[in-house]
C-alpha cells in the first residue's frame, strides 16, 4: 500500500464535501493516524457532524453519535446489562461507544461524572460495567466537540481532561465564496452518503503502525521539552 497516494485521495476525498476547510481536514486525518482524539471548540452549524460523518465513511469504520445532554448518564454511553428471562442470565447491550469513530457532540452540555465516563474510555480504550471489563473497537476515535465556554448550560473541562485529547481545532464560519459555494452546491448529507470506503480497518492500522515508527530527531524532541 503506497500510503501516501491513500492519503492524498483520502484527503482530495474528504475535501469535496468539507469545502475550503483543507488545513483543518489535514488536522483531523493527523490526529487519526496518531491515535488520538480530536477536539473540536466552535458554535453550531458549521459542519463538525458531516465531518466526522465524512472521516468515518472514508476510512470504512463504524459510526456513532451521542448528543451530550444535562441528563445524560454514564450507562447511556456504556451500555447495561438487562435480565434476559428465557436465557435465566443478564445480557449486555453494548452503549454507542462500541463504535469506531465516536461523536460526542457538545459534551460540555453533560454533567462532569458523565464527562468523565467518556474521558476514561478514550485513555484506556475500554469500559467497565458491572465489574466486567469490555475491549472497545480498534482503531477507536473520538471527535468531540463543545460550544464555546459564554453559552448557557454547558460545564468547563478541566484542564486536566483537555489533556486526554491530541488536539483541539475550531472550523470556523466559511467565507462569502465557500458559503455561496455549499449553498449553490448539493446537499452535504448526500454527498456523504455516497462516498466510497477508500481504506479499510486494518489498513488504518497497519498505517497507525508506520506513524509510530517514524523517528523523531533530537532537535525536534527539544524543541517540543
Amino acid at each position: 500500500m503506497d500510503a501516501q497516494k491513500k492519503l492524498e485521495s483520502i484527503l482530495n476525498q474528504l475535501n469535496t464535501v468539507i469545502v475550503g476547510k483543507q488545513a483543518q481536514t489535514q488536522d483531523c486525518v493527523a490526529c487519526l493516524l496518531a491515535g488520538g482524539h480530536l477536539l473540536i471548540e466552535d458554535v453550531p452549524g458549521v459542519g463538525k457532524t458531516t465531518l466526522a460523518l465524512a472521516l468515518a465513511k472514508t476510512f470504512g469504520l463504524q459510526f456513532s453519535r451521542v448528543q451530550f445532554t444535562a441528563d445524560l448518564m454514564p450507562s447511556d454511553l456504556t451500555g447495561v446489562s438487562v435480565y434476559e428471562r428465557a436465557k435465566e442470565s443478564f445480557v449486555f447491550h453494548p452503549g454507542p461507544l462500541f463504535a469506531q469513530v465516536l461523536l460526542a457532540d457538545e459534551i460540555n452540555r453533560a454533567s462532569p461524572k458523565t464527562q468523565s465516563a467518556l474521558l476514561e474510555a478514550m485513555e484506556e480504550k475500554q469500559v467497565t460495567v458491572d465489574g466486567d471489563t469490555r475491549a472497545l473497537p480498534a482503531p477507536f476515535f473520538v471527535i468531540a466537540t463543545q460550544n464555546p465556554h459564554d453559552q448557557l448550560g454547558t460545564y468547563a473541562l478541566p484542564e486536566s481532561q483537555l489533556d486526554r485529547f491530541l488536539m483541539r481545532i475550531s472550523l470556523g464560519y466559511p467565507d462569502r465564496a465557500t458559503e455561496r459555494e455549499l449553498l449553490a452546491g448539493r446537499d452535504r448529507r448526500d454527498m456523504v452518503e455516497a462516498l466510497p470506503s477508500l481504506l479499510s480497518a486494518t489498513e488504518l492500522q497497519t498505517l497507525q503502525q508506520q506513524v509510530l515508527a517514524v523517528h523523531a530527531a533530537a532537535p525536534l524532541l527539544d524543541y517540543v521539552q
